[in-house]
């Protein structure tokens, strides 16, 4: 049974998370996201790979580590 893929808005385009049966399809790693641009009346695709392990750990960590002032920075709106 398929299911909705739903595309995030971000500065770059639209996100959306490849579902791994994609992902094999095209060949790429699973966990892989493709961003969408809109672009002369086409749909233009990139694919990203997903962060290494140690760069999402990093991030984790920095997020952890700064967590008071993002929440404060979301509640200012900022």
């Amino acid at each position: 049974m398929s299911s909705t893929i739903t595309p995030q808005k971000s500065g770059l385009g639209w996100v959306v998370e490849l579902p791994n049966e994609m992902a094999r399809a095209l060949d790429v790693p699973e966990g892989s996201i493709a961003v969408l641009h809109a672009r002369n009346n086409h749909l233009e695709v990139e694919v990203l790979p997903p962060p290494p392990a140690e760069l999402a750990e990093s991030v984790r960590q920095t997020c952890e580590e700064f967590k008071e002032a993002l929440d404060e920075m979301k509640r200012l709106g900022d």
